[in-house]
């Protein structure tokens, strides 16, 4: 059984965290910035909260994700409705703090095998396992390997195609989209102005960076993401 529910809310929206890139006096508040970012997409009705702060040791990302769970848990009374917290690349970090799930690179875990790890712990029912692909044939892998969900990109223009690869297009999203079952989520570039393209395309959601963590409205821009769908 997929723990995906079938009520979740159209487009699937996705916050991608990158304390790196956020603007602070002092080192030391950039967590704190963090942290009340989170509180604020959470608070918008965001989805899914993807922690994704690479260089931290597995205690500091254990750590990390603790706190949102913690914040999460005290901001939002109804646990059906609050966000759901996935870890990048960490299994490890994600099963023992209890997170909602394992967000997976090209080049991580096979789905399958973190599928196992999550079974012996029984948490299969509830734990999300998503990958990231950025060509087609990855993403059938990643579906016939038993991943919940997909992230494709990037799909237009971002300062981070250097690491990503060369942006995919409006073209390839769809592609992916059609021949696959799974929710496939947009990623790399997208704005207000280009999400509905994302979603014409096929895409169940986006998953971003800056547009949510640049917002100076949190709750506008996911009102706005919203109405795109209407």
């Amino acid at each position: 059984m997929s723990p995906l529910n079938e009520s979740q809310r159209v487009p699937l929206l996705c916050y991608v965290t990158d304390r790196r890139s956020l603007v602070a006096a002092e080192p030391a508040e950039v967590r704190d910035i963090l942290l009340r970012k989170v509180a604020a997409a959470a608070a918008a009705g965001v989805d899914w909260i993807q922690i994704r702060e690479k260089d931290l040791s597995a205690k500091e990302c254990s750590a990390l994700t603790r706190d949102v769970l913690q914040l999460i848990a005290n901001s939002v009374a109804d646990v059906r409705s609050r966000a759901r917290i996935v870890v990048n690349d960490r299994l490890d970090v994600a099963l023992a703090v209890q997170a909602d799930g394992v967000h997976l690179g090209e080049k991580s875990l096979p789905p399958q095998e973190a599928r196992r790890f999550v079974n012996l712990l029984r948490r299969e029912k509830d734990f999300l396992i998503g990958a990231s692909c950025h060509s087609l044939e990855a993403a059938k892998v990643a579906e016939q390997d038993g991943a919940d969900y997909l992230i494709f990109g990037p799909v237009f223009a971002t300062p981070a195609k250097a690491v990503y690869g060369a942006p995919q297009g409006l073209e390839q999203l769809a592609e992916v989209c059609r021949a696959v079952a799974l929710p496939v989520l947009a990623i790399g570039g997208i704005t207000l102005e280009n999400a509905a393209s994302c979603l014409s395309a096929g895409a169940s959601g986006i998953a971003v960076i800056r547009l949510f963590q640049d917002a100076g409205d949190m709750t506008a821009v996911v009102r706005a993401l919203r109405r795109v769908s209407a």
